[in-house]
C-alpha cells in the first residue's frame, strides 16, 4: 500500500510539480505584458497629437509606479526641439529607468511605430525563487499525501496482521497439542471463516483424541487383566513336578513379563511427547526375537538364524517399536513363507542400520506388491493391521520399511544408527539427526 501510495504521488506530483514550474514562468510574463501596454500607452498621451516629447518634458514618474519591484524600463522615444524646422528628423533618446539588473532577465518589448519602443525586464532570479516555491508546495502536498497514506497502510495493515498473527499462533498451538485455546471472532469475515473452522477442527481433533485415549486405556486395563489372570495360571505351573512343564512355565512368564513392558511403552507412546533417542542394541533384539520364534519354526520344519550385527546401535525413542516391526516380519514368514527365514544385520556407510527378513517362500504377487502395506489389506486369512503397523512403528523413529524384492520375500528395515562417537554417551542423548527419506 506504501509503494502504491508513493507511485501515484510521483505520477501526480512530477507533472503538478512541471505545470507550477510553468505557470509560475507564464504568469511573470503575463504581469510583464499587462504593465509594459499600461506604460505604452502613458507615452502615447505624454506625445499628444504631434507625435513626439520636447526634451526634458518627460514625465520620469508616471513610468515608474506601472514598475515592478526590482524592474527596469528602458525607452527609445523621438523629441523635435522648438527650433526645427518642419522637415528636420526627430531625434531619438533613451531613458533608463529603474536600477541595473545583474544576471540574467527576464523581458517583455513593445514596438510602437514612430512613437518608439519600449524594453521592460525583471531579474530572472526572482522568477526562479518563485518557481522553487510553487514546486516545493507540490512537494509539501505530496509528501503529506504519502504520510497520509502511510498511515493508512500501516492501520490497514495492522487490523489484517494482527488478527493473522493470532490466529497463526492458535493453530501452532493446536498443532502442539494445545486443545483448549478459545477461537476469537474478529470482525474480518474471510478471518472468522478460518477461524471457524479451526475451531470445528480443534474440538473434532481434540474429542477424537480424548476417544484413542480412552480406548487405549480400556485396552490396556483388559490386557493386564487377562495377562495377570495367565500370570497366576503360569504361576501355578512353576510348582509342577514335571521339570519340563517348570521350563515351560517360566519361559510363558518371561514372555508375560516382555509383553507388559511393551504394553507400558505404548501407552506412554500414546500419552507422551517425542521422547528422547536411546540406544538399541540390533544383535541383542535379533537373538532374543530369534530364541522366542525359533521353537515355531522348529515344530514346521523349518530353521530360523540371524547374521551379521554383533556391534551394530541404532537410535530409537522407544525401543520396543523396532522389535515390534520385526516380530511381524518373522511372524509373516512363518505364516506365509518356506524354507530358512534368514534376518540379516549390517550398517550402511551413510549412517544407518539396514535389517532384512528372507525366506524362500513364494513371495508377494505382482498386483499385490503395491497394496501389502496398506492397513485392513489381507492376501490372506489375516487381518492387514501388521505390515501397516510395523511400516508405521519403523517410520515413527524415522526408518524406512520397504518390500526390497518380491519372489523371494525380502523385506528391509532401514533405521538410523547410533553415531560412533556417542557409542558410550549413554541413553537420552540429544541426536540432531536426519530421517531416512521415504519413496
Amino acid at each position: 500500500m506504501i509503494a502504491m501510495v508513493v507511485a501515484v504521488g510521483l505520477l501526480l506530483g512530477i507533472p503538478l510539480a512541471v505545470i507550477a514550474w510553468w505557470w509560475v514562468a507564464d504568469n511573470a510574463r503575463q504581469d510583464l505584458d499587462g504593465r509594459i501596454k499600461a506604460i505604452a500607452d502613458q507615452l502615447i498621451r505624454q506625445e499628444g497629437e504631434a507625435g513626439s516629447i520636447r526634451p526634458g518634458t518627460l514625465d520620469v514618474d508616471a513610468f515608474g509606479v506601472l514598475l515592478p519591484d526590482g524592474g527596469r524600463l528602458t525607452i527609445h522615444y523621438p523629441v523635435r526641439s522648438s527650433v526645427a524646422s518642419p522637415g528636420q528628423p526627430d531625434k531619438v533618446e533613451t531613458r533608463v529607468i529603474g536600477a541595473e539588473i545583474d544576471g540574467h532577465t527576464v523581458s517583455d518589448s513593445i514596438a510602437l511605430g514612430a512613437a518608439g519602443t519600449l524594453l521592460l525586464e525583471i531579474p530572472a532570479a526572482d522568477v526562479r525563487s518563485d518557481q522553487l516555491f510553487a514546486v516545493g508546495i507540490v512537494a509539501m502536498v505530496m509528501a503529506a499525501s504519502v504520510a497520509a497514506g502511510t498511515v493508512v497502510a500501516a492501520v490497514t495493515a495492522g487490523r489484517l496482521a494482527d488478527p493473522l498473527t493470532d490466529l497463526a499462533d492458535r493453530a501452532a498451538a493446536m498443532g502442539r497439542g494445545e486443545f483448549g485455546a478459545h477461537w476469537r471472532r474478529y470482525g474480518i469475515s474471510e478471518l472468522d471463516r478460518v477461524s471457524s473452522a479451526l475451531g470445528d477442527a480443534n474440538a473434532e481433533i481434540a474429542l477424537r483424541l480424548e476417544r484413542e485415549r480412552e480406548t487405549v486405556g480400556d485396552v490396556s486395563h483388559q490386557l493386564r487383566s487377562r495377562l495377570t489372570a495367565i500370570q497366576l495360571r503360569l504361576d501355578e505351573l512353576t510348582l509342577h513336578e514335571d521339570s519340563a512343564v517348570v521350563v515351560e512355565a517360566e519361559a510363558g512368564l518371561e514372555q508375560i513379563d516382555r509383553l507388559a513392558r511393551e504394553l507400558d511403552e505404548f501407552v506412554a507412546q500414546s500419552r507422551e511427547d517425542a521422547a528422547p533417542s536411546q540406544r538399541v542394541d540390533v544383535g541383542q533384539t535379533v537373538q532374543t526375537l530369534v530364541g522366542d520364534f525359533a521353537p515355531a519354526f522348529a515344530s514346521r520344519g523349518r530353521s530360523l538364524v540371524a547374521r551379521g550385527g554383533s556391534e551394530s546401535v541404532a537410535a530409537s525413542t522407544r525401543p520396543g517399536r523396532l522389535r515390534e516391526a520385526l516380530s511381524v516380519l518373522v511372524d509373516n514368514a512363518l505364516t506365509h513363507g518356506a524354507g530358512q527365514c534368514r534376518i540379516d544385520i549390517g550398517e550402511l556407510s551413510s549412517g544407518l542400520v539396514r535389517i532384512t527378513v528372507r525366506d524362500d517362500g513364494p513371495g508377494v504377487a505382482d498386483d499385490l506388491a503395491v497394496m501389502i502395506f496398506r492397513r485392513g489389506f489381507s492376501a490372506g486369512r489375516g487381518t492387514g493391521v501388521g505390515l501397516s503397523l510395523a511400516r508405521a512403528l519403523v517410520e515413527a523413529d524415522g526408518g524406512r520399511l520397504e518390500l526390497g524384492s518380491r519372489r523371494p520375500p525380502v523385506f528391509s528395515i532401514v533405521i538410523p544408527a547410533w553415531p560412533s562417537d556417542d557409542r558410550q554417551a549413554g541413553d537420552g542423548a540429544d541426536l540432531t539427526r536426519g530421517r531416512v527419506p521415504h519413496r
